[in-house]
């Protein structure tokens, strides 16, 4: 299979999974009241699809239809939670600046399918070089896995784009007039912006046995650089925990300069769980690298 086929493959398969969580109604409950399996070597991971990146998909963002439910948008699902009634003031995001779930049926779906097809756009620009990886951290349910979620990417000056030759940077293109905000996002307000949606869509839609109900509350994000998956399973590669939150953000930035791929389960991850690596509290192999298939 040539790398152009197995790209196209993964865009039929992310557009297809995420109209087919519009109209499943029982995927999270099952899969969190269903014993976690063990896990399984991580090697066996590496074959599966696991995209460098994906080209440009434009997702539609279906609507919930009367009498249905299900998916993203259903009660308890994502995007669908059920809402508690508080004497205090919530919170209010600014949507500038925040990619999150509003809680309302079907939010999930389109704001996942927003932060997609901007990481198309943006991943079009600017390549591997502006992407990073991301990894959650359940501490409640084992300290030592760190799952694969997916990718985020910003936008970046030309000059990082042209430094790097790793990048999509051309001579005679400028992209400076891409950017929505007044500053070029840090890798940090590229996760942080968008760290609702990523948690939601990890703790809901991959792994609810290991993420989700009482682990919930502690759940953490860490990163890699991007496109290096292989080299991270290798253990050629330290994580790097994720902190601040959305007070940080700066007064320029906005969201629409970051984008989010999300990691998509098929065939047995949907049952064993995808891509995940062992590390020490400090995010460093606990083991010695190595070279698959020697």
């Amino acid at each position: 299979m040539t790398k152009g086929h197995r790209r196209t493959t993964a865009n039929r398969i992310r557009t297809a999974v995420f109209a087919g969580l519009l109209l499943s109604q029982s995927v999270v409950v099952a899969a969190f009241q269903s014993q976690a399996p063990p896990l399984p070597s991580l090697c066996q991971n590496i074959h599966h699809h696991h995209p460098s990146f994906t080209s440009q998909t434009r997702l539609d963002a279906k609507k919930k239809t009367a009498g249905g439910g299900g998916g993203f948008g259903s009660s308890g699902g994502f995007g669908g939670a059920n809402k508690k009634k508080s004497s205090s003031k919530a919170v209010v995001l600014d949507p500038s600046k925040v990619r999150s779930v509003s809680g309302y049926t079907g939010s999930g779906t389109k704001v996942l399918a927003t932060a997609a097809n901007n990481f198309d756009r943006i991943r079009k620009l600017f390549g591997k070089t502006a992407t990073t990886d991301v990894y959650v951290r359940s501490p409640l349910n084992d300290e030592t896995v760190f799952w694969f979620v997916g990718k985020v990417v910003r936008m970046i000056t030309d000059e990082e784009s042209k430094a790097d030759v790793n990048s999509n940077w051309r001579p005679d293109a400028t992209t400076e007039n891409e950017l929505v905000g007044t500053v070029y996002p840090t890798e940090v307000e590229a996760i942080v912006s968008q760290k609702r949606l990523i948690l939601e869509y990890a703790k809901n839609q991959l792994r609810p046995q290991n993420m989700a109900g009482p682990y919930s509350s502690a759940l953490e994000l860490w990163s890699a650089p991007g496109d290096s998956e292989m080299d991270t399973v290798q253990n050629k590669i330290k994580l790097v925990k994720v902190d601040g939150s959305t007070k940080d953000l700066r007064d320029g930035f906005h969201v629409k300069d970051v984008g989010y791929n999300p990691e998509i389960y098929i065939g047995d991850e949907k049952e064993k769980g995808g891509l995940r690596v062992v590390r020490d509290l400090e995010g460093m192999p606990v083991k010695p690298e190595f070279d698959i298939g020697s």
